[in-house]
């Protein structure tokens, strides 16, 4: 029992204690509120002498009303300040990004020029490539499916106008020609085919030099000559090719194989014949020595011998002649087909 009484007094005591504090903060608390509501309510007077005999004027104002004037001019001119370095902000990025929308403006008119140069470029590719495939006999699909401005045609390209959508012309015009070249890639493509056809063909036809790098010159025609030992009229069944030395190489005219590596002291001396494509044969005659054999394959342009004097010949030199099956021709007509060929073809990619 004592300990229950013991126990009832603390908690009476405690109860006690802590009213004590609740009111006495309530009453700090009361007594601040005071303070600051006679604070506020005071009042000031303002009194406005004019420099005239005029009437003073009094003002009067409470504090209240002179610490919302405070915050609210205080917020007037913090809001200034910061309006202020905003706008000056503002103008800094403004002045960067004219500064950029320039060097843009400058960028995008040297391209507009790029495109023009481009544009006069793609025109004469245009006019070259189609005079090429004219020559040729290789038609394209533009000329097929012209029908749209959407095939590729450069005509399209050429006569561009500004689009509803406002979307740069120029990019339009690569659009074109991306086009265009897109079409145009199979028959490059065709025209690569035939030049490599082409070019089979001129190897298997004997139309090089017969003296590497292309040397010498040519001391007897083809045709009716002097013969050089009786002064007496014959035929010449080929070209005579001198370089005024001994050991010159001779090369193959055209791909072909080894028939006959042999030796005539009366007539040719040391000769080799080359069996071609296409019923083709060459002499070679009045070598210093051989550096093929019979039966051996040799493309145009390799070293099948030497420049000499042997047989029955008058000076250094090679005795070149062409057959086609049984007959003899002007080896000359053949040792301009290549050039000429060449010549065909860029002057059909002038036209």
């Amino acid at each position: 029992m004592a300990q229950v009484h013991d126990y009832k007094r603390f908690e009476n005591h405690a109860v006690k204690k802590i009213k004590s504090r609740v009111r006495a903060l309530a009453a700090g608390t009361g007594r601040f509120f005071t303070v600051i509501g006679r604070l506020m309510n005071r009042r000031y007077t303002l009194v406005l002498v004019p420099h005239s005999e005029k009437k003073v004027y009094n003002l009067q104002v409470s504090f209240f009303s002179l610490l919302c004037s405070a915050l609210l001019l205080s917020g007037i001119i913090g809001a200034f300040f910061w309006y202020g370095n905003s706008y000056n902000d503002n103008q800094n990025a403004l002045a960067n990004k004219d500064s950029k929308l320039k060097e843009t403006q400058a960028s995008l008119d040297q391209l507009r020029d790029e495109v023009g140069t481009l544009r006069k470029e793609a025109k004469n590719f245009q006019n070259t490539l189609s005079g090429v495939f004219s020559s040729l006999g290789i038609s394209t699909r533009d000329n097929a499916s012209s029908k749209t401005a959407s095939t590729g045609d450069l005509s399209a390209f050429f006569d561009m106008r500004e689009s509803a959508e406002g979307r740069l012309r120029e990019a339009d015009e690569i659009r074109n020609l991306a086009s265009y070249l897109a079409e145009t890639r199979e028959p490059i493509e065709n025209l690569g085919k035939l030049l490599e056809s082409q070019n089979t063909l001129l190897t298997e036809v004997p139309n090089i030099w017969p003296i590497r790098g292309g040397i010498g010159h040519i001391s007897m025609f083809f045709g009716e000559n002097e013969n050089p030992f009786t002064g007496q009229v014959y035929v010449h069944r080929g070209i005579d090719l001198s370089t005024f030395r001994y050991g010159d190489p001779i090369v193959a005219t055209a791909d072909g194989q080894i028939v006959t590596v042999d030796y005539d002291p009366t007539g040719f001396g040391n000769y080799v014949i080359i069996r071609h494509k296409h019923g083709f044969y060459t002499r070679y005659g009045h070598m210093q020595s051989f550096k093929v054999r019979t039966g051996q394959r040799v493309q145009q342009g390799e070293v099948i011998g030497y420049i000499g004097n042997t047989g029955l010949s008058t000076g250094p030199h090679v005795h070149y002649e062409v057959h086609i099956g049984s007959d003899v021709v002007d080896p000359y007509k053949f040792l301009n087909v290549r050039s000429t060929a060449a010549r065909v073809n860029f002057n059909a990619g002038k036209s």
